[in-house]
């Protein structure tokens, strides 16, 4: 004989959110970045041969948002989502691309 037994809970949160698919052009972008920061490090240094530490900070920030957005999870919370966006990731892509061949350091 088996006994089953049903768990009723009061306080259950529901989360209603839509089927979260992977981001393609996220996820690449990403990818692209992780191998490149380690198949080639001097491309993060400034012209004196010293770590450049806002190059670094924005193309980590735009490989993090690209990793979270790509594989799919969008943050339920407006500024978590906004800060690992897409767009987010091309932004932070953006001011590294300025920082490395822009800002004439």
């Amino acid at each position: 004989m088996s006994v089953t037994k049903t768990i009723k809970t009061t306080n259950a949160t529901q989360v209603s959110a839509a089927p979260s698919h992977i981001h393609v052009p996220s996820l690449t972008m990403a990818i692209v970045i992780m191998l490149v920061a380690t198949v080639y490090p001097p491309l993060m240094v400034d012209t004196t041969g010293k770590a450049d530490h806002g190059l670094m900070t924005a193309l980590f920030f735009a490989m993090s948002a690209g990793f979270v957005r790509g594989v799919g999870f969008v943050p339920q919370a407006l500024a978590w989502r906004c800060l690992f966006s897409s767009w987010a990731c091309m932004a932070a892509l953006a001011v590294a691309l300025w920082i490395k061949f822009l800002s004439g350091n």
